[in-house]
Protein backbone atom coordinates (compact mmCIF):
# COMPACT_ATOMS: atom_id res chain seq x y z
CA UNK A 1 0.00 0.00 0.00
CA UNK A 2 0.96 3.55 -1.01
CA UNK A 3 1.06 6.61 1.78
CA UNK A 4 1.19 10.14 1.58
CA UNK A 5 1.74 13.01 4.12
CA UNK A 6 1.57 15.99 3.10
CA UNK A 7 3.96 18.36 4.08
CA UNK A 8 2.26 21.78 2.74
CA UNK A 9 0.79 24.76 3.96
CA UNK A 10 -3.07 25.52 3.99
CA UNK A 11 -4.50 29.20 2.90
CA UNK A 12 -3.86 29.85 6.38
CA UNK A 13 -6.90 31.08 8.58
CA UNK A 14 -9.27 30.65 5.51
CA UNK A 15 -11.80 27.82 5.93
CA UNK A 16 -13.05 27.90 1.99
CA UNK A 17 -9.31 27.97 0.71
CA UNK A 18 -7.97 25.57 2.97
CA UNK A 19 -10.84 22.95 2.14
CA UNK A 20 -9.95 24.11 -1.46
CA UNK A 21 -6.65 23.07 -1.61
CA UNK A 22 -6.98 19.75 0.84
CA UNK A 23 -9.27 18.82 -1.84
CA UNK A 24 -6.74 19.41 -4.29
CA UNK A 25 -3.85 17.49 -2.73
CA UNK A 26 -6.42 14.35 -1.96
CA UNK A 27 -6.40 14.13 -5.65
CA UNK A 28 -2.48 15.00 -6.61
CA UNK A 29 -1.97 12.03 -3.79
CA UNK A 30 -4.59 9.49 -5.58
CA UNK A 31 -2.42 10.10 -8.89
CA UNK A 32 0.54 9.10 -7.69
CA UNK A 33 -1.35 5.75 -6.12
CA UNK A 34 -1.59 6.21 -2.90
CA UNK A 35 -4.44 4.89 -0.69
CA UNK A 36 -3.92 6.77 2.46
CA UNK A 37 -3.48 10.43 2.64
CA UNK A 38 -2.55 12.44 5.90
CA UNK A 39 -2.73 15.79 7.02
CA UNK A 40 -1.15 17.84 10.21
CA UNK A 41 -2.56 18.80 13.25
CA UNK A 42 -4.90 21.82 12.65
CA UNK A 43 -4.33 22.04 9.22
CA UNK A 44 -7.60 23.56 8.35
CA UNK A 45 -7.85 26.53 8.87
CA UNK A 46 -3.89 26.25 10.08
CA UNK A 47 -2.29 25.93 13.07
CA UNK A 48 -2.94 28.75 15.67
CA UNK A 49 1.11 29.55 16.59
CA UNK A 50 0.07 33.14 17.01
CA UNK A 51 -0.68 31.50 20.78
CA UNK A 52 2.97 31.27 21.35
CA UNK A 53 4.37 34.41 19.96
CA UNK A 54 1.92 37.07 21.69
CA UNK A 55 2.58 37.88 24.69
CA UNK A 56 0.65 37.08 28.00
CA UNK A 57 -1.84 40.12 29.40
CA UNK A 58 -0.68 42.88 26.83
CA UNK A 59 -1.30 40.42 23.50
CA UNK A 60 -4.90 39.31 24.84
CA UNK A 61 -6.82 41.92 22.69
CA UNK A 62 -4.69 40.60 19.87
CA UNK A 63 -5.33 37.16 20.79
CA UNK A 64 -9.16 37.84 21.26
CA UNK A 65 -8.90 39.15 17.58
CA UNK A 66 -6.94 36.18 16.15
CA UNK A 67 -9.09 33.58 18.07
CA UNK A 68 -12.45 35.19 16.66
CA UNK A 69 -10.77 35.18 12.72
CA UNK A 70 -9.84 31.61 13.77
CA UNK A 71 -13.14 30.72 15.13
CA UNK A 72 -15.17 32.04 12.26
CA UNK A 73 -12.78 29.36 9.59
CA UNK A 74 -13.47 26.63 12.02
CA UNK A 75 -15.43 23.54 10.98
CA UNK A 76 -18.75 22.28 12.19
CA UNK A 77 -19.62 18.77 11.49
CA UNK A 78 -23.39 19.01 12.67
CA UNK A 79 -23.36 21.33 9.06
CA UNK A 80 -21.23 18.47 7.54
CA UNK A 81 -18.57 21.14 7.70
CA UNK A 82 -15.88 18.43 5.88
CA UNK A 83 -18.38 17.49 3.05
CA UNK A 84 -15.49 18.28 0.79
CA UNK A 85 -12.84 16.06 2.35
CA UNK A 86 -15.43 13.27 2.46
CA UNK A 87 -15.97 13.94 -1.26
CA UNK A 88 -12.87 13.67 -2.31
CA UNK A 89 -12.05 10.49 -0.30
CA UNK A 90 -14.76 8.71 -1.93
CA UNK A 91 -14.07 9.97 -5.74
CA UNK A 92 -10.57 9.29 -5.00
CA UNK A 93 -11.28 5.95 -3.10
CA UNK A 94 -8.70 6.94 -0.33
CA UNK A 95 -8.52 7.37 3.33
CA UNK A 96 -7.94 10.56 4.46
CA UNK A 97 -6.83 11.52 7.83
CA UNK A 98 -7.12 15.27 8.47
CA UNK A 99 -6.69 17.46 11.72
CA UNK A 100 -9.01 20.56 11.93
CA UNK A 101 -9.91 23.03 14.07
CA UNK A 102 -13.68 22.03 15.56
CA UNK A 103 -16.81 24.00 16.94
CA UNK A 104 -20.07 22.40 17.90
CA UNK A 105 -22.93 24.09 17.25
CA UNK A 106 -24.96 22.33 18.46
CA UNK A 107 -23.48 22.70 22.40
CA UNK A 108 -22.36 26.22 22.57
CA UNK A 109 -21.03 26.93 18.62
CA UNK A 110 -18.27 29.22 20.62
CA UNK A 111 -15.69 26.91 21.50
CA UNK A 112 -13.24 25.67 19.03
CA UNK A 113 -11.67 22.09 19.75
CA UNK A 114 -8.81 20.93 18.05
CA UNK A 115 -9.83 17.66 16.32
CA UNK A 116 -8.39 14.78 13.85
CA UNK A 117 -10.72 13.16 11.49
CA UNK A 118 -10.72 9.72 9.65
CA UNK A 119 -12.48 9.42 6.83
CA UNK A 120 -12.92 6.21 4.89
CA UNK A 121 -12.42 5.32 1.00
CA UNK A 122 -16.41 5.57 0.71
CA UNK A 123 -16.33 8.90 2.17
CA UNK A 124 -17.58 7.53 5.84
CA UNK A 125 -16.96 9.70 8.80
CA UNK A 126 -14.69 6.62 10.86
CA UNK A 127 -14.10 8.81 13.33
CA UNK A 128 -13.64 11.57 14.95
CA UNK A 129 -10.97 12.47 18.21
CA UNK A 130 -10.84 16.32 19.85
CA UNK A 131 -7.35 16.84 21.43
CA UNK A 132 -7.77 15.62 25.19
CA UNK A 133 -5.45 18.15 26.83
CA UNK A 134 -4.33 21.69 24.83
CA UNK A 135 -0.80 22.10 25.45
CA UNK A 136 0.24 25.44 27.49
CA UNK A 137 -0.98 28.55 25.39
CA UNK A 138 -3.16 26.12 23.09
CA UNK A 139 -5.71 26.45 26.44
CA UNK A 140 -6.45 29.68 25.75
CA UNK A 141 -8.19 28.98 22.20
CA UNK A 142 -9.14 25.34 22.69
CA UNK A 143 -11.62 23.36 24.59
CA UNK A 144 -10.71 19.67 26.40
CA UNK A 145 -11.89 16.67 24.35
CA UNK A 146 -13.05 13.58 25.77
CA UNK A 147 -12.77 9.64 25.41
CA UNK A 148 -15.42 9.03 23.10
CA UNK A 149 -12.96 9.44 20.12
CA UNK A 150 -10.10 7.34 22.08
CA UNK A 151 -10.75 4.74 18.58
CA UNK A 152 -9.18 2.59 16.36
CA UNK A 153 -11.25 1.93 13.23
CA UNK A 154 -11.09 -0.39 10.82
CA UNK A 155 -10.85 1.14 7.37
CA UNK A 156 -9.90 0.29 3.58
CA UNK A 157 -5.91 0.23 4.31
CA UNK A 158 -6.24 -1.29 7.66
CA UNK A 159 -6.94 -0.01 11.50
CA UNK A 160 -5.88 3.26 12.45
CA UNK A 161 -6.08 5.20 15.59
CA UNK A 162 -5.01 9.22 16.15
CA UNK A 163 -3.35 10.61 18.98
CA UNK A 164 -2.76 14.98 18.52
CA UNK A 165 0.74 16.28 19.14
CA UNK A 166 1.35 15.98 22.79
CA UNK A 167 -1.06 13.94 23.47
CA UNK A 168 1.44 11.18 22.28
CA UNK A 169 3.89 11.40 25.47
CA UNK A 170 0.37 10.27 27.28
CA UNK A 171 1.52 6.99 28.30
CA UNK A 172 -2.52 5.71 28.93
CA UNK A 173 -4.03 7.49 26.04
CA UNK A 174 -0.92 5.35 23.47
CA UNK A 175 -2.00 2.32 25.77
CA UNK A 176 -5.72 2.65 25.19
CA UNK A 177 -4.98 2.76 21.05
CA UNK A 178 -2.64 -0.08 21.25
CA UNK A 179 -5.18 -2.12 23.10
CA UNK A 180 -7.47 -1.70 19.97
CA UNK A 181 -5.58 -3.90 17.08
CA UNK A 182 -3.78 -1.10 15.86
CA UNK A 183 -2.21 -1.32 12.56
CA UNK A 184 -1.80 2.37 11.82
CA UNK A 185 -1.08 5.09 14.27
CA UNK A 186 -1.05 8.31 13.39
CA UNK A 187 0.35 11.43 15.16
CA UNK A 188 -0.95 14.94 13.33
CA UNK A 189 1.62 17.98 15.50
CA UNK A 190 3.17 21.20 15.38
CA UNK A 191 5.71 19.41 16.93
CA UNK A 192 9.11 18.92 15.07
CA UNK A 193 12.47 18.20 15.61
CA UNK A 194 14.96 15.19 17.18
CA UNK A 195 13.09 14.63 20.45
CA UNK A 196 9.85 14.47 18.13
CA UNK A 197 11.19 12.15 15.95
CA UNK A 198 12.34 10.36 18.63
CA UNK A 199 8.94 10.04 20.25
CA UNK A 200 8.08 8.40 17.01
CA UNK A 201 9.95 5.93 16.96
CA UNK A 202 9.40 5.01 20.69
CA UNK A 203 5.89 4.47 19.95
CA UNK A 204 6.13 2.50 16.35
CA UNK A 205 8.50 0.34 18.98
CA UNK A 206 6.56 0.42 21.40
CA UNK A 207 3.13 -0.23 19.60
CA UNK A 208 4.39 -2.80 17.57
CA UNK A 209 2.52 -0.31 14.80
CA UNK A 210 3.31 1.59 11.68
CA UNK A 211 3.73 5.30 12.99
CA UNK A 212 2.91 8.48 10.69
CA UNK A 213 4.28 12.22 12.82
CA UNK A 214 3.59 15.34 10.40
CA UNK A 215 3.64 19.05 10.95
CA UNK A 216 2.79 21.46 8.75
CA UNK A 217 5.51 23.04 6.75
CA UNK A 218 4.86 26.56 7.06
CA UNK A 219 7.17 29.70 6.29
CA UNK A 220 6.54 33.24 7.02
CA UNK A 221 5.63 33.22 3.58
CA UNK A 222 2.94 31.50 3.59
CA UNK A 223 0.64 33.88 5.94
CA UNK A 224 -1.09 36.10 4.00
CA UNK A 225 -0.76 39.75 4.05
CA UNK A 226 -4.29 40.56 5.62
CA UNK A 227 -3.63 37.86 8.84
CA UNK A 228 -3.82 40.43 11.36
CA UNK A 229 -0.34 41.49 13.32
CA UNK A 230 1.34 39.83 10.40
CA UNK A 231 4.26 41.81 10.73
CA UNK A 232 4.66 41.65 14.28
CA UNK A 233 3.81 37.92 14.43
CA UNK A 234 6.37 37.24 11.64
CA UNK A 235 8.81 40.03 11.03
CA UNK A 236 11.50 37.72 8.74
CA UNK A 237 9.94 37.24 5.89
CA UNK A 238 12.32 34.37 5.74
CA UNK A 239 11.79 32.35 8.36
CA UNK A 240 10.76 28.60 8.36
CA UNK A 241 8.26 28.67 11.25
CA UNK A 242 8.17 25.12 11.16
CA UNK A 243 10.23 22.84 9.09
CA UNK A 244 7.78 19.81 9.27
CA UNK A 245 9.58 16.73 9.45
CA UNK A 246 6.84 14.55 8.46
CA UNK A 247 8.29 10.69 9.02
CA UNK A 248 7.24 7.34 8.73
CA UNK A 249 8.23 4.49 11.37
CA UNK A 250 8.10 0.55 10.90
CA UNK A 251 6.76 -1.74 13.42
CA UNK A 252 9.36 -2.17 16.22
CA UNK A 253 10.84 1.13 14.76
CA UNK A 254 12.63 0.89 11.60
CA UNK A 255 12.59 4.00 9.74
CA UNK A 256 10.89 3.70 6.54
CA UNK A 257 10.66 7.07 4.98
CA UNK A 258 11.63 10.78 5.59
CA UNK A 259 12.05 12.53 7.75
CA UNK A 260 11.02 15.90 5.18
CA UNK A 261 12.66 18.89 6.92
CA UNK A 262 12.14 22.31 5.42
CA UNK A 263 10.93 21.26 2.26
CA UNK A 264 7.24 21.43 0.87
CA UNK A 265 5.37 18.12 -1.25
CA UNK A 266 4.38 14.82 0.14
CA UNK A 267 6.54 12.21 2.02
CA UNK A 268 5.09 9.24 -0.12
CA UNK A 269 6.10 5.68 0.82
CA UNK A 270 5.12 1.96 0.75
CA UNK A 271 3.87 -0.05 3.55
CA UNK A 272 2.19 -3.24 4.51
CA UNK A 273 -0.47 -2.56 7.49
CA UNK A 274 -0.54 -6.44 8.46
CA UNK A 275 3.46 -6.45 9.47
CA UNK A 276 2.20 -4.80 12.63
CA UNK A 277 0.37 -7.81 13.95
CA UNK A 278 3.27 -9.68 12.99
CA UNK A 279 6.08 -7.03 14.78
CA UNK A 280 3.91 -8.01 18.15
CA UNK A 281 5.58 -11.28 18.52
CA UNK A 282 8.37 -10.66 20.39
CA UNK A 283 6.33 -7.57 22.50
CA UNK A 284 2.68 -7.10 22.81
CA UNK A 285 2.74 -4.62 25.22
CA UNK A 286 -1.35 -4.98 25.11
CA UNK A 287 -1.27 -9.04 24.95
CA UNK A 288 1.03 -11.10 26.59
CA UNK A 289 2.92 -8.75 27.90
CA UNK A 290 0.31 -6.37 29.89
CA UNK A 291 -0.25 -8.72 33.13
CA UNK A 292 -3.34 -7.45 33.89
CA UNK A 293 -2.91 -9.11 37.44
CA UNK A 294 -1.06 -6.11 38.01
CA UNK A 295 -2.01 -3.14 35.93
CA UNK A 296 -5.16 -2.56 34.66
CA UNK A 297 -6.40 0.80 32.49
CA UNK A 298 -10.08 1.61 32.59
CA UNK A 299 -11.44 4.03 29.77
CA UNK A 300 -15.04 6.39 29.64
CA UNK A 301 -15.66 6.56 26.25
CA UNK A 302 -18.62 8.08 26.69
CA UNK A 303 -19.30 11.23 24.77
CA UNK A 304 -19.41 14.04 27.93
CA UNK A 305 -22.20 17.32 27.44
CA UNK A 306 -22.94 19.97 29.52
CA UNK A 307 -26.61 19.93 28.77
CA UNK A 308 -29.31 16.97 28.16
CA UNK A 309 -32.45 17.77 27.12
CA UNK A 310 -35.35 16.05 27.52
Amino acid sequence: MKISVVQQAPVYLDLAGSLERAVALIGEAAALGCELVVFPEAWIPGYPTFVWRLPPGSGMRKTDELFALSQANSVDLGQDGLAPIREAARDHGVVVVMGYQEVDGAISGSTIFNSCAIIDADGRMANNHRKLMPTNPERMIWGFGDGSGLNVVETAVGRIGTLICWENYMPLARYALYAQNIDIYVAPTWDSGETWLATMQHIAREGGCWVIGCATSLEASDIPEGVPYREELFPDPKEWVNPGDAVIYKPFGGLAAGPMRKEKGMLVADIEASAARASRRKFDVAGHYARPDVFTLHVDRRKQRPIAFD
